[in-house]
């Protein structure tokens, strides 16, 4: 059933890739990242893991990941998205050139649903990967727009960022094509969960929406 399903991504990712025109290549910056993180989160006691990805890059490489960082909740996001919070790093979550297009599959704990979400990042924001930043990082060092970070919230809502440089503010993104859809709808994701959703929620969910009203927020 994998295999089946995986060979179903080919053709979709074969066709992305022959849309839009060459990018800039960084092949001419010494100091240019040889990897491109993506990261996902969620808001505060809000939770969802994410158990698939499948990734086209700007040259057309194409990555699956069945093994992926954990999807952590920031207790800094409450109520509605900001700019300023940041999901961590972790080992699995890298392709090695900015991603294009990104399908990925989503048990949310809080909806107890599976989510499955298409986005494509426009061209303008992948030119802006590509080129190193008028902002130093901590170090002081040239700094490169290569973290991406994607949250997760109740209702199948997505949010992207590309992560700031240093103290700077994080970028919110608005994808060329973004589509979440569940239930019946499911395409790629269908079968694919790690979650029981007959269990009830932890403690420390149920004490964070006590006398509060779905979703939680303004997301």
């Amino acid at each position: 059933m994998e295999i089946i399903r995986a060979a179903c991504l080919l053709p979709l990712l074969a066709l992305a890739a022959c849309q839009g025109k060459p990018l800039p290549n960084t092949a001419m910056h010494s100091d240019a990242p040889t990897e491109w993180s993506f990261n996902f989160f969620t808001p505060k006691a809000l939770p969802a893991v994410v158990t698939f990805a499948a990734i086209l890059d700007v040259d057309g490489n194409d990555y699956r990941f069945n093994t992926l960082n954990s999807t952590p909740d920031l207790p800094g996001v409450i109520g509605e998205w900001n700019d300023k919070d940041r999901a961590p790093v972790g080992y699995w979550n890298h392709v090695k050139r900015p991603p294009r297009h990104i399908i990925f599959c989503w048990d949310s704990i809080i909806d107890k649903k599976v989510y499955e979400t298409h986005l494509t990042i426009p061209k303008s924001v992948l030119e802006q990967m590509l080129m190193p930043s008028k902002y130093k990082d901590y170090r002081g060092r040239i700094a490169w727009y290569n973290r991406m970070q994607i949250g997760l919230a109740p209702e199948g809502k997505v949010a992207v960022w590309l992560q700031g440089s240093g103290s700077e503010s994080n970028y919110r993104v608005t994808p060329s094509v973004l589509k979440t859809v569940s239930g019946n709808k499911l395409d790629i994701c269908k079968d694919i969960t790690r979650s029981d959703f007959s269990y009830g929620y932890d403690k420390d969910i149920i004490d964070f929406i006590k006398g509060k009203h779905y979703p939680y927020g303004n997301w």
